[in-house]
């Protein structure tokens, strides 16, 4: 293939922007706010399931509040019942009288035991309170802090999107000075290459896979015409000639 000595000089341009846009690329995979922006969502996740937990738990504790409550009324109800038929000395006979005195006891007996109950259920619903509260305080702090990462992320992407785009537009104005062969060539060898496909010949030495030319590579390439384009034997990369070459 030949091309214009100028014409090869300009795929180093084109080399340095492609690079530019890799870097560029690679940095927005790898911003580390990426990795913490996860973990933040994690936690945020974890606190999300937290909360939902302790309100699932409050509801659960009020309808047990709310039924002990109402057999507490109940029995309540009837103890006022048989007191008041025990005070209007309705009840004649000796062993009613007895009957009812003992399920008068019986059912303050229950109430008590009821109203423990309740007290016991209102504790618990102290302490899951005093939990929803803590995951609450944890929740808000979670999205602060996410909100931070993603605002960082955002204004770096801002930035790398801006400076990506100066470079893609110096590269349509580079490539315009291209041959389309050569640069079909220098695309093909950037996929096979890792991203560099062309590199300049310095002092002697590849600089894509650093192999230093022995004397009968270098007499070689001193001898092809200078619109010859040069492959370095080891890398097969696009081996651009310039005035530091060493020829």
């Amino acid at each position: 293939m030949k091309a214009a000595p100028e014409a090869q000089l300009r795929l180093l341009d084109l080399q340095e922007l492609d690079t530019a846009l890799d870097r560029l690329a690679h940095r927005r995979r790898t911003l580390p706010e990426l990795a913490e922006i996860e973990n933040a969502e994690e936690r945020l996740s974890g606190f999300n399931d937290a909360f939902v937990a302790a309100q699932t738990e409050i509801s659960d504790i009020d309808r047990e509040q709310k039924k002990a409550e109402q057999d507490v009324d109940q029995v309540r109800a009837r103890a006022d019942r048989d007191q008041k038929r025990l005070d209007s000395g309705q009840v004649s006979s000796a062993r009613d009288l007895e009957n009812l005195q003992s399920e008068i006891a019986s059912l303050q007996r229950r109430q008590s035991d009821l109203e423990e109950i309740v007290l016991d259920v209102m504790e618990r619903r102290e302490e899951v309170e005093a939990r929803l509260r803590a995951v609450e305080a944890d929740k808000e702090t979670g999205d602060k802090a996410l909100a931070q990462l993603t605002g960082r992320r955002d204004a770096a992407y801002r930035e790398m999107d801006g400076q990506a785009e100066l470079t893609r537009r110096a590269r349509a104005g580079v490539v315009t000075d291209i041959p389309g062969d050569l640069l079909k060539l220098y695309e093909k060898l950037r996929e096979q290459n890792r991203g560099v496909a062309a590199t300049a010949l310095l002092r002697a030495q590849c600089q894509g896979c650093h192999l230093q030319l022995n004397t009968v590579e270098l007499n070689s390439i001193r001898a092809a015409a200078k619109d010859d384009v040069i492959r370095c034997e080891e890398c097969r990369r696009i081996l651009v000639r310039t005035r530091e070459s060493g020829l």
